[in-house]
């Protein structure tokens, strides 16, 4: 932790207020695309069938990041001060999904499992981008005293669990013609977050010539994570254990 503190990380606080609205502004289109056309399709052929506690977590995941646009705009507009009070909100509502993220993939695989059969292995995708969400996320907060690693790590943490959104988006495509493979199910699953990742490495070595030690470690974290998803996806014991989370 202290070597992502203590280094020296030049400032470019002028282009910072605009790069990383256009992250932010990125996510939104990933996620609109992506759970915006899947949504609509869904209603139109089923309505509101959705369990309540799906309802709950798309209010809550789309609350935060209305709130996280806000705490952007608000660096962006010089004023530190609420950014900091709303802060305390973000965290709060952070804690909030970490509940309800798993829970609410748990209720949907139990429910298409017992109308289709379908066995639970995705969860594996979906509790590790928790936990990708969690430690970014939670770094993030640790670090908030220092901007740099704050404002990169919350970020990484957004696009994290943004890739379901993007996933949808890319799915037909840029991963369908791809199989069913290891490469395609990593298309398919992380490509779009990984390219807006990858996007923020480039940014830094384009405005500051080096990366954020805070990135670096990031990016390692991801990187773990989703090699663990993928290689639990299709492992036998992983897919038993998923079936007992679900209850079954």
């Amino acid at each position: 932790m202290s070597a992502i503190t203590s280094g020296y990380f030049p400032a470019r606080p002028r282009v910072d207020r605009q790069g990383f609205l256009l992250f932010t502004a990125l996510i939104w289109l990933g996620v609109v695309s992506g759970f915006g056309t899947d949504s609509f399709r869904h209603l139109r052929k089923f309505g509101l069938d959705y369990p309540w506690i799906v309802h709950v977590h798309a209010v809550a995941f789309v609350g935060y990041l209305v709130l996280f646009t806000t705490q952007v705009a608000l660096i962006r507009n010089d004023r530190p001060d609420i950014h900091r009070k709303l802060g305390m909100a973000g965290a709060a509502l952070a804690a909030v999904m970490l509940v309800l993220g798993p829970a609410a993939a748990i209720v949907v695989h139990s429910i298409r499992y017992a109308a289709t059969g379908d066995t639970p292995e995705f969860l594996a995708v979906q509790l590790t981008d928790m936990l990708g969400f969690a430690g970014l996320t939670g770094a993030g907060l640790l670090l908030r005293k220092t901007s740099s690693a704050h404002k990169r790590l919350m970020l990484m943490g957004l696009i994290y669990i943004s890739d379901a959104g993007f996933g949808r988006f890319l799915n037909g495509f840029a991963a369908a013609p791809l199989g069913d493979g290891l490469v395609g199910t990593a298309v398919a699953v992380y490509l779009g977050s990984d390219l807006l990742m990858l996007g923020l490495g480039a940014y830094d070595l384009l405005t500051r010539g080096r990366l954020h030690p805070a990135y670096i470690a990031g990016l390692a974290w991801v990187l773990l994570l989703q090699v663990t998803a993928l290689t639990l996806l299709p492992n036998a014991a992983w897919k038993a254990l998923s079936l007992h989370l679900i209850g079954h």
